[in-house]
């Protein structure tokens, strides 16, 4: 099944020619834009799997509305830019969650690799992302576990290994995560 594709480009002449060399490599445009005043609503009504930015320059709201769309419903931009853009632009355009950002536009044969490309960064961003939080989690969870630990400690003199051992036998007796049983145990004995 072909890669579906959102093209937004505010020249239809150069959006025909762009729309067609994606077709060319197997791509389908399900939806073509000519700014990016709607983008979110429109990424959200018809799901693409790429976004396609055609534009001189990344302005403020476009910046805007990529990084809502980074944030909230994650897809590969790719960003066809004028050979006058600035490297602040760039910068801010990677910021805003582009995936691959070339300067001096767009051409038939350099199409599937560059999109190519932003479908991989984008996939290992992604992974990067989930490790991210998957371990910010864990370190939580972990934190939660000693500050549990510390209080038993504390204010029923026990010693760590104890400590330890107590709320792990409450989390089997609940069937419950050890962080879990961590927050009630925190919770009552910052109560006494």
């Amino acid at each position: 099944m072909p890669l579906s594709v959102m093209l937004v480009d505010d020249e239809t002449e150069r959006a025909m020619l762009v729309e067609h060399a994606l077709a060319e490599h197997g791509y389908q445009v399900v939806c073509r834009l000519t700014s990016t005043a709607a983008l979110r609503y429109h990424v959200e009504r018809v799901q693409p799997d790429i976004i396609i930015i055609d534009m001189d320059s990344p302005d403020r709201d476009t910046l805007e509305h990529m990084t809502v769309i980074s944030q909230h419903n994650p897809r590969p931009i790719v960003f066809f830019a004028g050979p006058d853009d600035s490297p602040d632009s760039i910068k801010r355009a990677i910021q805003a969650g582009v995936s691959a950002y070339i300067v001096d536009g767009l051409t038939a044969k350099r199409v599937k690799p560059i999109i190519d490309v932003a479908v991989a960064r984008f996939n290992e961003f992604q992974q990067l992302r989930q490790q991210l939080h998957s371990s910010q989690n864990q370190l939580a969870e972990q934190q939660l576990i000693d500050k549990a630990k510390r209080l038993l400690i504390k204010k029923q003199q026990m010693d760590e290994a104890k400590a330890f051992s107590t709320l792990r036998k409450l989390a089997m007796d609940r069937q419950q995560k050890m962080a879990d049983v961590a927050k009630d145990v925190i919770t009552i004995l910052e109560a006494l």
